[in-house]
């Protein structure tokens, strides 16, 4: 390993031990972050149980589980099931993109404002 590259790697090392100072920046990230992750999180979490419901009406449709659950026909209530499911889907992303963008008209100001301040510091 040659001078430069250890050097370059004990920079490293110390840059992980030295207390980092708190800049403009790191603040308009947070705001971002402020704005997204609730409606990134609703998204998935939906998303996911939306997915479950579906399956599980699939499942009802496409095997006997429904005859060990006490189910004699599981056809029609597989269907019901599957497409609340596929509803819960489709509405997801809509449900989402009006979440986002209320969350970003409710923070615009206050990241305009920061934003704008770090772009004439520069």
């Amino acid at each position: 390993m040659n001078k430069n590259d250890q050097e370059f790697l004990v920079q490293k090392i110390r840059t992980q031990y030295t207390e980092k100072e708190h800049t403009e920046l790191d603040e308009l990230k947070e705001l971002d972050k402020k704005v997204k992750r609730p409606a990134n999180v609703f998204a998935y979490v939906f998303g996911s149980v939306s997915a479950i419901i579906m399956g599980s009406g699939m499942s009802l449709v496409m095997t006997d589980i429904g005859s060990s659950i006490g189910v004699k026909d599981g056809m029609a209530p597989g269907i019901i099931v599957g497409i609340i499911g596929m509803l819960m889907a489709i509405i997801n992303y809509p449900i989402y993109k009006k979440t986002l963008s209320s969350r970003k008209k409710k923070y615009a100001d206050q990241i305009m404002k920061l934003s704008d301040k770090i772009m004439k510091n520069q």
